[in-house]
């Protein structure tokens, strides 16, 4: 397969409370974050209100160490879980360190946006935001995961 390169563009960054990776196991479901959009952007925030929550993309630029970006990992960094592809993971060593989640939108002044449950650490560039719609983004049926995967689920 040929590798495409890609060049892209930050749209903002987080404000967040949480200056460094915390440790493994860390509830990031009562983290209010902000996302300062850049200025020239701000437009594209228009009726953004209109939504409970939004997708956010970003790229996580601390994980940069070569050295742990494997392709199997341990879930949550614990070896007493057996290990899984990356892919199978959230681990933020990946091939293409992006991070996303649905995160519920509180309030937005102007070129900022005000979230909570947003897993990035401050200053974390942002590369997307999207609105989050049942009828498109949310599973029909089936889903299913690994007990280890959903011992701690996300509420926002």
């Amino acid at each position: 397969m040929e590798e495409l390169k890609m060049e892209l563009r930050t749209i903002g960054r987080v404000k967040s409370p949480v200056i460094d990776n915390p440790a493994n196991g860390f509830d990031w479901r009562e983290v209010v974050s902000e996302i300062e959009i850049e200025p020239a952007l701000e437009e594209g925030l228009d009726s953004l209100t209109d939504f409970s929550h939004i997708m956010i993309t970003w790229w996580m630029h601390r994980a940069v160490d070569p050295s742990k970006k494997a392709l199997k990992v341990y879930p949550r960094g614990r070896k007493d879980l057996p290990p899984v592809g990356v892919f199978a993971s959230r681990s933020p060593y990946r091939p293409n360190s992006l991070g996303r989640a649905t995160v519920r939108l509180l309030e937005r002044r102007g070129s900022t946006l005000v979230v909570h449950g947003l897993d990035a650490i401050d200053g974390t560039p942002v590369l997307d935001i999207k609105p989050f719609i049942p009828g498109y983004d949310s599973p029909l049926e089936g889903v299913f995961a690994p007990e280890w995967a959903t011992r701690h689920q996300r509420k926002s």
